[in-house]
């Protein structure tokens, strides 16, 4: 390409007219030979023109046409290099030449593209002829201390050898070749680490082992920080027992950790550390807790991971009688990934403020004070990183009038808007944002507004952008609309007892306050074919993705603690239910058992799940004594009940070890048989703590002490329903000995467990999150701590048995959004055991929750995923989800009838596409709308949650 002139304008004129005038101090360009020069992204902008002037010619378009298309590609490119690099830093010129490329083939300049990467592959055999090769010039390291030492080149090969050993199909020389691209002379000592680590990073898509090779280059750099050295991995057996003490010292000089911590023999709990359990983790975990869980001074860490798992094992067994062996106990099943606490415990054990519960679920009362209360409660919930469910029922409606006043109520909505900014305003910690959803009952008079609160339209003073609703759906109107009857909606300033009835109790009085109304006693009532409302919720779902449909009915008839109040709501991840009133926060402890961990010999080992259980629930116990509670209410409630919610992970880890299809029977099966095995260990666990350490306070009335079981009260719930309830029944263990145990030494804990989304402390571990099947089988995925390329595991293996796994399969899997079912290639039983969760029929989804459901005392966040939406399509499953005795339902995730044209990318990565709404979708391409959409449900660009969306508290 020649610098032709083109009306008086040379290529280089164009190009800076064309490109950003932003100030790139903080960024650097690394030449070929190692030389680092200022970024200039005018040198981008001539280089494109250049290719688009050897195209068209002089003659082939007006200046004007050029240096608009070379802009906006130029910014692209630029913006591009700046999300890689947001804090500034070196960009070796071959990696801005590959987004120069990209951003060709993305814009469909195609004849451009192959003038430009022809003009790069001439240049690159012009270099080889002239015999230049890469690093030149002398390249000089900076330590830590100051000193300049020349690069040590055979010491950088020895590690990355280090950490490629023991994992087949990995290549060091690749990784180092691309590591010496991106470094110069000047570079810092820590620099060298992350070069090195992008370098393996950039090959996860070709093979899931650099996952781990790009961790344990990681792991280099965590230590270089925190030791202020580089340690190897082997020197670390040593190097941690005197490292933990002086770190446990360190915490509490900072005033980060407790005091108390220091009573502990840290030599005993040093030496008990496991330096090679560092190498379990891959990549997107360790950056994880790097970036988000790791405490630090200053910016600069502290805590290394084995001391992570330690310093939270030891906050939970502060007030145990034998700290230390408890504190060992706990850090093995945390370290070695058989089960892992929530976030908020992960964040703040052992910590001076130490808020470990991650829910909290409060009622709003009907006045001001009251209002304006739970609004204050949850600022200061969301302060220390608790996600939050509120009831808002009981506040009056719209038309509702004012006894002090003499007014007209303005309804529920407007406060709703303040919750929303209350929940943006004050985030959890620092660490994520606030997150908040507001329930309403399906009888309120608000409620029609109340589905419309994430809508893009209308009066935004009355929408809700940034928070969750859900809507709490009596029995009685899923009959109604089952019957195609007529349904009425009232304000609870009117029939307030409404709030507090569930079955049939509820449905005799709000039979009542129809009759009454008909009768023209009440004010503020409209009448509604229920059909039609049923309608409208689904409507909603669809376009805005909210509110989320749960239950009210079964969530009380089966709540062990029926005689303590009411289940008014569930929390922010719909899998907590637990009574609250004005007097009452219901708070519950979250943990998960990572369940792909318990398998051996092809089925789950019962005696490891017990032991794992057992532990799990000591220390969801411990929380509710040693917890920092934010607000009194929260307190006293959560001591008087005691609740927990231990769930499970790494069910479709299983799913794919044991060679079973997600949607399938035995995958259905499954699912009952392995939570009867996780309820009984743990409803076990827990009258073994009673024995220890007695009843929990409130214990007496409850279904537990009448000797009704989880399981019992479907039969609860089959009476009072009167119908409508079609779930299995089967046992396999001996409940009877359970049953009598509890009878003896009663529960510990009112409820034991509930399943929730345990979205990162999945990707810390490094199995599927929660009961989710797979998303796609090759994807990135973006979270706090940037975009990570993840791989199906599994999938490799099997196609690289079969021969199959190459750069063409990769290629495919990119196009086909991580899809095997349009791969000819691939054989159908793969293509069924490796179905995405959009390719999985919604019912099994259903039909296994149900399953699980049987045996949990409280609830779980389910997903739904269904390709191809439509009015019927959602009737059909949400109604069968009722049938089926489900408690609650999560996000309803879709995918479009048919998806956009995919452009040609030259070996990219998949890309985070933004849609409509701030929501991004992990495809290759936007996704479009279906163009009708049956049963009244419009057309629409639907607006859900995400999967991993940074901004959503359940992905996190």
């Amino acid at each position: 390409m020649q610098l032709t002139t083109f009306e008086g304008h040379t290529a280089a004129e164009l190009g800076r007219s064309a490109a950003p005038q932003d100030d790139y101090s903080p960024y650097k360009t690394i030449r070929r030979n190692g030389a680092v020069v200022p970024f200039e992204p005018v040198k981008i902008s001539i280089a494109m023109t250049k290719a688009f002037l050897a195209v068209v010619g002089a003659q082939g378009a007006t200046s004007a046409s050029i240096r608009d298309k070379v802009a906006s590609l130029t910014e692209s490119v630029v913006s591009s290099l700046m999300r890689r690099k947001p804090e500034g830093g070196a960009i070796h010129i071959e990696e801005i030449q590959d987004q120069v490329e990209l951003a060709l083939m993305r814009f469909g300049e195609h004849d451009v593209a192959r003038a430009y990467v022809l003009y790069r592959e001439q240049r690159s055999q012009e270099r080889a002829a002239r015999g230049e090769a890469l690093h030149q010039i002398t390249i000089n390291v900076i330590r830590k201390n100051g000193n300049k030492l020349p690069l040590d080149i055979a010491r950088l090969r020895a590690t990355i050898e280090s950490a490629c050993k023991g994992l087949a199909e990995t290549d060091a020389d690749a990784i180092l070749s691309e590591t010496l691209k991106n470094i110069y002379d000047g570079v810092p000592e820590e620099e060298v680490n992350k070069s090195s680590i992008l370098a393996a990073r950039s090959l996860i898509e070709k093979d899931p082992a650099y996952n781990y090779v790009t961790s344990r280059l990681l792991l280099n750099n965590i230590r270089l920080e925190i030791l202020g050295e580089a340690v190897s991995q082997e020197e670390m057996a040593e190097r941690y027992a005197s490292y933990f003490p002086a770190f446990i010292k360190k915490g509490i000089e900072a005033e980060l950790l407790d005091e108390k911590l220091a009573e502990y023999d840290l030599k005993k709990l040093g030496a008990a550390l496991k330096a090679e359990r560092d190498e379990q983790f891959g990549y997107l975990g360790l950056q994880t807790l790097f970036d988000r869980y790791f405490l630090h001074v200053d910016g600069t860490r502290i805590e290394m991971p084995q001391a992570f798992y330690m310093r939270v094992a030891m906050g939970l067994a502060l007030n145990e009688v034998n700290r230390e062996e408890r504190a060992i106990e706990f850090y093995n099943v945390l370290s070695t990934f058989d089960f892992m606490s929530s976030t908020p415990t992960l964040f703040n054990s052992g910590t001076r403020r130490s808020q470990l519960s991650s829910c909290y679920l409060t009622t709003i009362a009907d006045d001001l004070d009251g209002i304006y209360e739970g609004i204050k409660e949850n600022a200061l919930l969301s302060k220390f990183a608790g996600g939050l469910g509120n009831d808002w029922t009981p506040v009056r409606a719209m038309g509702s009038h004012i006894k002090g006043t003499n007014g007209k109520s303005q309804g529920v909505v407007p406060f709703l808007k303040v919750v929303n900014d209350t929940a943006v305003a004050v985030n959890q910690g620092g660490k994520r944002k606030g997150a908040v959803c507001a329930y309403l009952e399906t009888w309120h008079a608000d409620i029609e507004e109340f589905l419309e609160l994430r809508k893009n339209t209308g009066d935004d003073r009355r929408r809700t952008h940034d928070m969750n609703t859900a809507n709490w759906i009596p029995d009685l109107f899923m009959k109604r609309v089952m019957e195609g009857a007529d349904w009425t909606l009232f304000s609870p300033s009117e029939c307030p007892d409404l709030h507090e009835l569930f079955g049939q109790a509820f449905e005799k009085r709000y039979t009542e306050y129809e009759a009454k109304a008909a009768r023209g006693e009440l004010k503020v009532v409209k009448k509604v074919p229920a059909l039609s409302l049923w309608r409208k919720i689904l409507t909603m779902l669809f376009e805005t993705g909210h509110p989320w449909i749960t239950f009210k009915d079964p969530c009380n008839i089966r709540s062990p603690q029926q005689h303590m109040g009411v289940v008014h709501s569930s929390n922010l991840c719909t899998e907590i239910t637990l009574n609250t009133n004005e007097d009452e926060i219901a708070v519950c402890n979250l943990g998960s058992v990572n369940l792909v961990n318990h398998l051996k010999d092809g089925k789950l080992d019962s005696d490891k799940l017990k032991r794992t259980i057992t532990t799990a629930m000591r220390m969801l116990d411990n929380v509710v004594d040693i917890n920092f509670y934010p607000v009194k209410k929260a307190r006293n409630s959560n001591l008087k009940h005691r609740p927990v919610g231990m769930g499970i992970m790494g069910f479709q880890d299983c799913l794919h070890t044991l060679r079973i299809a997600y949607g399938s029977d035995a995958a259905v099966e499954f699912a009952d048989e392995s939570m009867e095995l996780v309820a009984y260990h743990a409803y076990w666990a827990s009258s073994e703590m009673a024995q220890e350490r007695g009843r929990y306070p409130s214990y007496k009335g409850s279904l537990w002490d009448r000797g009704i079981l989880p399981h019992d009260s479907i039969n609860l719930l089959a009476a009072e329903r009167g119908g409508y309830v079609e779930v299995d029944r089967t046992e396999r263990l001996d409940w009877n000995a359970l049953r009598e145990r509890i009878k003896t030494y009663g529960m510990r804990n009112s409820n034991c467990l509930a399943i929730a989304p345990t979205a990162t402390i999945a990707n810390i571990i490094g199995v599927s999150a929660s009961i989710e099947p797979t998303f796609q089988n090759l994807f990135v995925k973006s979270n706090l701590s940037g975009e990570f390329t993840v791989t199906n595991e599994y999938l490799v293996r099997d196609l690289k048995a079969l021969g199959l796994w190459d750069e063409v399969m990769v290629a495919d899997l990119k196009y086909f959004d991580g899809s095997l079912g349009r791969i000819d290639r691939v054989p159908q039983n793969l293509k069924e055991l490796y179905a995405t969760a959009f390719e999985v029929e919604p019912k099994w989804l259903v039909d296994a929750a149900s399953r699980r459901q049987k045996w949990i005392d409280q609830a779980q966040s389910l997903n739904l995923y269904m390709a191809g939406a439509s009015g019927k399509k959602l009737d059909e499953l949400y109604k069968h989800a009722w049938v089926r005795g489900l408690k609650t339902t999560y996000y309803l995730r879709t995918l479009a009838a048919s998806n956009a044209e995919k452009s040609t990318g030259r070996g990219g990565e998949l890309n985070a596409v933004p849609v409509s709404g701030g929501v991004t979708a992990y495809q290759s391409a936007p996704t479009t709308a279906p163009a009708q959409v049956e049963e009244n449900l419009p057309a629409t660009d639907a607006k859900f949650c995400s999967i991993d969306n940074p901004d959503c508290e359940a992905c996190q």
